[in-house]
């Protein structure tokens, strides 16, 4: 497969692209140095800093549908230069970079709104908006760069920002652990990534995309299957993937605006577009591929039995995060036309799951921060503006037609089923299963937080609607959940036919595509009909007795006693070790030897006493010596 990838130089407007990631960054810096003296105003100015940069990437996205190329490039200065690698600090403005520069700011600007609101009566609200600002200009850089080392940069940023954005409660041991649990498991991913990145610059000398894709083609087949899986074990790692899933629900300790941001419109997707963005290395190798596609599918279903088993309405929808990515996963991974598909699901997603994030803010809200969806019911009465838009978000993401998941989900299904071979009954089948169980989980946990009996505990007198600067976010992003899929379905694959490979010709599955709507709708009609007839009238407030399946799906399928037992026992021991080593070893030898010196030191200096009689004696002493040597040496005593 040939590979030709041709950027050009930017002119005219888009020769400012750079504003894209400088004006969040300016406001994040003036938010965490100026302290204080910004807390009265400082929230706005990180609104304000995201909603000019949605401004700027519409204008920049109308521009270049204006352009021939439909790719421009910009370079600002050499970032480094180290022996045969030269890296440019340089920005990549194509269709790939400019749909997720509009997801990252739109979607992100109305989580900004919205935490106006939802932070109002936090004292560090400040710092959160300067954290916030810092994490969107990171996510610009990294789908911006231009480059791998690029991409990288703002991949370590995102990585920090989300550190300090799970953790800003730090008050809260919870919260603290939750952000050094995300910080690590992204450090196992990030390696993957900057490992890769050394291969591409042994084997071709360059970081650059256009040279690094243009070059691959004459590579071993075993130097692109090394190179897509540790690409691959970065991406699973910021997305949440298996076996990296793990930081990803407990990242729910932060605020709910982040839970939002992280899951719905930045983080996460970061590795999806990784995968995209390096199609022309993932396309050179089918185990690669079916390696890809086999992380998705199982990702897709862990998500999906973990998240039916749980009570926490932010961790129910935070396993849905980690359910729908492998979706995503899964069409990446097919190829072809399916690339294309992958991303609509993603903007899709980025509509309805931070639709339902920022209604689970609401709820809270006005639950007295109550999470448990055992604890809730009959809210509808009480929060209509949340019971609807969260309504829009189930619908859509359980594929309803006409709502966007039905429109960028179920072509995904249908892409499963035409691979080709005896795995289209595999993944498709996986995927259909997990269509089911979508339906089946959210439908719980709609029910039993809007419908059913009042389960509410005693301080809760009367629950109430968020006010209007939380609702009307969430007004947009319905609307967004209702109608996106069915705009973005045949407009988003021509726009990124430039970047992404697009579908060769008529596809013959196992299954015929109406055949796979028809399962798909009746799959999720079942699913969503059990859980409603199940839970319509509540669950029981304490624990039962359960069967294995849902006590290893509460237990999260025993991966983090998984994670516990063979990474970080065995860690923690050997740390132990080593340090008792470096104790009782290294310095114990260090130490004795300054001790032994330090004692001679101590027993030669009583030798000067001060006395000239003293050393009179030891002079005579030693010429004594010496003499009686000589002597023996010449009457041969010493032979």
């Amino acid at each position: 497969m040939e590979h030709t990838v041709e950027y050009a130089q930017g002119t005219g407007l888009l020769s400012s692209v750079w504003l894209l990631v400088a004006i969040p960054l300016a406001s994040a810096a003036i938010l965490l140095l100026l302290g204080r003296r910004v807390d009265r105003w400082g929230h706005w100015l990180g609104v304000a800093s995201v909603g000019a940069a949605f401004v700027l990437g519409l204008t920049y996205f109308f521009q270049l549908r204006g352009l021939e190329n439909k790719s421009v490039e910009v370079s600002l200065w050499e970032f480094f230069a180290v022996g045969g690698l030269n890296v440019d600090f340089g920005l990549l403005f194509d269709p790939l970079a400019a749909v997720f520069v509009l997801l990252i700011t739109g979607v992100g600007f109305l989580i900004h709104v919205y935490a106006v609101g939802y932070m109002a009566h936090d004292a560090g609200r400040r710092k959160f908006f300067g954290y916030f600002n810092l994490f969107v200009a990171a996510m610009l850089l990294l789908v911006l760069g231009n480059n791998y080392v690029m991409l990288y940069v703002g991949w370590e940023g995102v990585g920090l920002a989300s550190y300090l954005l799970i953790s800003f409660w730090t008050d809260r041991p919870s919260a603290a652990t939750a952000g050094k649990k995300a910080f690590l498991m992204n450090r196992v991913g990030d390696a993957g990534l900057a490992i890769a990145i050394f291969i591409m610059f042994a084997t071709l000398g360059t970081t650059q995309y256009d040279e690094v894709f243009n070059g691959v083609e004459g590579l071993a087949a075993g130097t692109i299957l090394v190179m897509g899986l540790l690409l691959l074990l970065g991406a699973a790692g910021k997305s949440g993937q298996f076996p990296l899933q793990a930081w990803l629900p407990d990242a729910m300790e932060g605020p709910t605006p982040v839970s939002a941001l992280i899951h719905a419109a930045t983080m996460v997707t970061a590795g999806v577009y990784l995968i995209a963005r390096s199609n022309p290395i993932f396309s050179e190798n089918a185990t690669l591929q079916t390696v890809v596609v086999s992380v998705g599918a199982l990702t897709l279903l862990i998500g999906c039995v973990i998240g039916a088993a749980k009570d926490d309405i932010k961790r129910v929808l935070a396993w849905s995060t980690v359910s729908q990515i492998g979706y995503m996963f899964l069409g990446v991974g097919l190829g072809g036309g399916a690339y294309a598909l992958a991303i609509v699901h993603l903007l899709a997603h980025g509509f309805f799951k931070a639709n339902m994030f920022l209604g689970a803010g609401s709820v809270m809200h006005g639950m007295k921060d109550q999470v448990d969806i055992r604890r809730f019911g009959a809210l509808s009465k009480y929060m209509k503006i949340t019971w609807i838009t969260f309504g829009t978000g189930w619908l859509a993401i359980i594929g309803i037609p006409p709502l966007s998941g039905y429109f960028s989900k179920e072509p995904i299904i249908a892409a499963a089923f035409e691979r080709g071979d005896w795995t289209s009954w595999l993944f498709g089948g996986a995927a259909l299963l997990g269509a089911g169980l979508t339906a089946f989980y959210m439908t719980r946990l709609f029910v039993l937080t809007f419908h059913g009996p009042k389960r509410w505990t005693e301080d809760i007198d009367h629950p109430h609607e968020s006010p209007p600067i939380m609702t009307v976010p969430l007004i947009l992003l319905g609307i967004g959940s209702v109608a996106a899929g069915a705009l973005m379905v045949s407009s988003v694959p021509n726009w990124l036919a430039p970047v992404l490979p697009e579908a060769e010709g008529e596809a013959h599955g196992v299954l015929s595509h109406t055949a796979v709507t028809i399962l798909s709708i009746v799959v999720t009609v079942l699913g969503a009909g059990l859980a409603w007839a199940l839970f319509r009238g509540g669950t029981a407030l304490q624990p039962r007795p359960a069967g294995v399946l849902v006590t290893a799906a509460r237990r999260n399928l025993y991966t983090d006693a998984f994670n516990e037992a063979v990474f970080e026992k065995p860690g923690i021991f050997l740390t132990r070790a080593l340090v008792f080593l470096d104790n009782r070893g290294i310095d114990e030898l260090v130490n004795g030897l300054a001790a032994t010196v330090g004692g001679g030191s101590g027993r030669l200096r009583r030798l000067q006493t001060g006395f000239v009689r003293s050393y009179a004696m030891s002079i005579l002493t030693g010429a004594l010596l010496v003499v009686g040597a000589f002597l023996a040496l010449q009457m041969g005593w010493l032979a």
